[in-house]
């Protein structure tokens, strides 16, 4: 034991050291727990016992928390390994093309694959494709489309060159405007973690690998 404040000798003539009543007893080891308990009970008057009970609660209580300490430290090293894990296999995406939710798309080989879901029912929907001049590359009109289903939108145009194009969606439902969500390709660059995240990497930001819809394709 460490850090001891003196010592007292025993009627066995055995040097006992003292310790400070603040002192840690979780730092103990179970030879030097055994020993302040027996000198506990060597010096009790026995006509006037003390309850040594308390301490021994304290000093199992301590361990506890010891040990949940030491837990802690463990599972914060697993997590921190299970990160490091999933960084590597998350690798796997990079120069994979998957769907996330986003309006910039990437063409390869002329096509693209775009997805949409709408708020409300719309009597009409338009969608455009622009690239980075602001010019229309692609466009398509739908009529009579529900609340809540997933529309996909397969674009197949030789004309259109390699790179990202920006996604619009006029929706409506009489005169009324319906909100959209779309969902956009993008071709994975990199990965990285990003606080508790790991995200993919494309050119226009960075994508929360649990909210990819789908990889390849």
């Amino acid at each position: 034991m460490d850090n001891a404040i003196g010592t007292i000798t025993s009627i066995t003539g055995e040097q006992i050291a003292v310790y400070d009543a603040n002192y840690d007893n979780s730092q103990m080891s179970q030879e030097d727990f055994l020993k302040v308990l027996l000198a506990n009970f060597q010096y009790q008057d026995p006509f006037e016992a003390e309850d040594i009970s308390q301490f021994i609660d304290d000093t199992l209580s301590l361990r506890q928390l010891e040990t949940m300490d030491n837990f802690e430290e463990a599972v914060a090293t697993l997590t921190s390994g299970s990160s490091a894990t999933l960084l590597l296999q998350a690798s796997s995406l990079i120069d994979q093309k998957v769907l996330y939710e986003g309006n910039m798309t990437y063409f390869q080989n002329g096509s693209s694959k775009i997805e949409f879901t709408l708020a409300d029912s719309a009597d009409t929907v338009e969608l455009y494709v622009y690239d980075a001049e602001g010019n229309v590359v692609e466009s398509e009109t739908f009529t009579g489309l529900s609340a809540g289903t997933l529309y996909p939108f397969e674009i197949e145009n030789g004309s259109i060159a390699d790179g990202y194009y920006s996604v619009s969606i006029v929706a409506k439902n009489g005169s009324e405007n319906v909100e959209s969500v779309v969902y956009s390709t993008a071709l994975v660059s990199g990965i990285e973690r990003y606080g508790d995240q790991i995200v993919a990497l494309y050119d226009y930001g960075s994508i929360d690998i649990d909210t990819i819809k789908q990889i390849g394709g």
